[in-house]
């Protein structure tokens, strides 16, 4: 079994023959195998079965053919540890049993234990480490994602009881984003402990931000968790979610080595905004993929030759992959990301 490490050459800026291809929520409900089980088990319930996660893990890597798996998990399975009783409710999302709303609530989250509490994900990544040949992307929810679940107690559309902690009570917020912060830090090197080989932190909903409120109030928290992890020799990927465009220019002190770009952003621009200091990950607007097979792939050419023009980019969504999306198309559109970048690569070498 060759090991295609494609993914890791590209997070590097190094040479690849092919631009390498992963779909946030790949592993999901646009996959009828994927639905089957959905229907006998919760999303939280496969996660506390490791060969069955592994199992959920895979099917895209064998349906799809893409260069980089994604753990199957959520980004909020770590603040059970905390002390934090959630439930991923259908419909509706992470549903906070008591959310956090005060300075008693901040100062009783514990310290995460993820060998005692967590070991079920921990056997997950052990057993992918030696099932795949492709490289295991694992992943986190990046502190304002989840301070705004913890607060709100379910998603929330304007973050009003998060800002107004964030606004009323700087101090308190702080600290919420410095015990979010140490999770995220202890979390992910036990994920790369146990056979990682990349890891994105997912910070979906911080383009609610103004780029002030961002330098000021999330930012450090983030530079401080990419420092801190900066000796894993793997490839650290900050995802700023959707609508985060205006962020960009202001992630210059993140050790992180690639970006996440949603659709609202050009590769081109994306990179002109990051100081062209990072590789660049992304950025087709998920729901093209209700468009004609040669409607996708117009809109995929357009986003590789234009990702192509410097070393350190890899083809994903702008977000995650939606449930009514087709499994046939998408092993399409990997199949003509993959034979396309590799017939331009292939030009540009002989030239």
């Amino acid at each position: 079994m060759t090991y295609n490490d494609t993914f890791i050459r590209a997070c590097r800026k190094q040479a690849v023959d092919h631009i390498p291809v992963w779909y946030m929520r790949q592993a999901g409900r646009y996959d009828p195998e994927y639905r089957k089980i959905k229907e006998k088990y919760t999303l939280l319930e496969i996660c506390r079965q490791p060969e069955l996660a592994a199992e959920v893990t895979l099917m895209p890597v064998r349906k799809l053919g893409v260069d980089a798996a994604i753990l199957y998990s959520d980004i909020m399975n770590p603040v059970a540890s905390l002390g934090v009783d959630f439930d991923i409710v259908k419909n509706i999302g992470p549903v906070i049993d008591n959310p956090i709303r005060t300075a008693a609530d901040v100062d009783n989250l514990r310290p995460i234990d993820v060998e005692r509490d967590l070991g079920h994900i921990l056997e997950t990544i052990r057993i992918l480490d030696r099932e795949l040949n492709v490289p295991l992307i694992t992943f986190a929810g990046a502190p304002f994602t989840i301070a705004s679940y913890l607060i709100e107690g379910r998603p929330s559309k304007g973050y009003i009881r998060t800002k107004a902690m964030m606004y009323g009570e700087p101090e308190l917020w702080h600290r919420l984003m410095d015990k979010l912060g140490d999770m995220v830090i202890t979390y992910v090197r036990a994920h790369i402990a146990n056979g990682g080989k990349a890891f994105q932190l997912f910070d979906s909903w911080v383009g609610a931000l103004s780029p002030y409120d961002f330098q000021t109030f999330v930012l450090p928290t983030i530079v401080r968790i990419f420092h801190e992890l900066s000796d894993l020799n793997v490839p650290k990927i900050y995802f700023p979610g959707v609508s985060s465009g205006e962020l960009l220019p202001h992630l210059s002190g993140v050790k992180a080595d690639v970006i996440g770009l949603d659709w609202r952003v050009s590769i081109p621009e994306g990179r002109r905004r990051l100081g062209n200091s990072f590789g660049v990950q992304g950025n087709l607007d998920p729901y093209v993929l209700t468009a004609p097979m040669n409607v996708i792939k117009q809109y995929a050419k357009k986003i590789v030759d234009e990702g192509i023009l410097e070393p350190g980019y890899i083809f994903n969504l702008g977000h995650g992959l939606f449930p009514e999306a087709s499994l046939d198309k998408l092993r399409e559109l990997t199949d003509y990301v993959h034979e396309y970048s590799r017939s331009v690569l292939s030009k540009n070498e002989h030239n």
